[in-house]
């Protein structure tokens, strides 16, 4: 527990540098390509007090520093030199005068915050000294199917976007053809499978992180969100949603 109390310190820290950044640039957006980097931060310092890490703890490693690194990579790459998003922009408009300050802790510290607590199934798997199990290789197989969908969706988003012919028009190829959504149901399997792992360690009700992190995703900042006037700036949107899912992948209807 000491050591996950400290590792909230250089997530903070990470917060400040993000602000400083989105200072020069007045923009925030920053902050979501280096969200996955304050679970980085926490799993690698956590690793780094462990005098014996065990199997368990070097699977964490692992699996977090592919994970963190790409997304980061990911959404840097997708949002260089591209207006503010729309989420933060409507945050911006809500509070005014002085958003620019107010963005500190409005945005990222909050974030670090969430992240910290969200951490926690990583941190205390990190920890363990039990040998690996079938639960682990369960929460493995659940983290690779995420990984799978997650890779997958954004590689057809980015090359269907490239093209000019597709603007405003609605990817419904692919893994988007069963699911509107499968980034997000990529990122739900990914802490599904952190969660297992967590449990497979002894420490069950840790879980309430990764179901916490997968109800964020669906119901605030993720689906929900996103969904909220997609279909305004769409037109075929609406035609959609009708025939596939939002979430878990499906077949569509007819």
């Amino acid at each position: 527990m000491q050591i996950y109390l400290i590792t909230l310190l250089p997530m903070i820290a990470l917060a400040l540098f993000c602000w400083l950044m989105s200072l020069k640039s007045n923009n925030v957006t920053v902050v979501d390509s280096l969200w996955a980097m304050f679970f980085f931060i926490s799993t690698a310092l956590t690793f780094s007090c462990l005098t014996l890490p065990s199997e368990r703890a070097y699977l964490v490693l692992f699996l977090v520093t592919i994970w963190s690194f790409r997304l980061s990579t990911y959404l840097h790459i997708r949002n260089h030199n591209k207006t503010e998003d729309l989420r933060y922009q409507a945050i911006r408009a809500r509070n005014q005068p002085n958003f620019r300050y107010k963005s500190f802790y409005l945005v990222f510290v909050l974030q670090a915050f969430l992240a910290w607590f969200i951490s926690l199934p990583l941190n205390f798997a990190l920890q363990s000294t039990t040998s690996l199990n079938a639960i682990d290789w369960l929460g493995f197989s659940l983290w690779l199917m995420g990984m799978g969908f997650q890779v997958t969706g954004d590689a057809q988003l980015k090359q269907f976007k490239s093209k000019p012919e597709n603007k405003g028009k609605v990817l419904d190829q692919g893994v988007w053809r069963y699911t509107r959504h499968p980034n997000y149901f990529g990122e739900s399997c990914i802490w599904l499978g952190y969660g297992m792992i967590a449990v497979a360690a002894g420490f069950w009700w840790s879980m309430i992180s990764s179901i916490f992190m997968i109800y964020l995703l669906i119901k605030v900042t993720g689906v929900k969100l996103l969904e909220a006037d997609i279909a305004e700036r769409r037109p075929g949107y609406k035609t959609y949603t009708l025939k596939t899912n939002a979430f878990f992948p499906w077949f569509p209807k007819d």
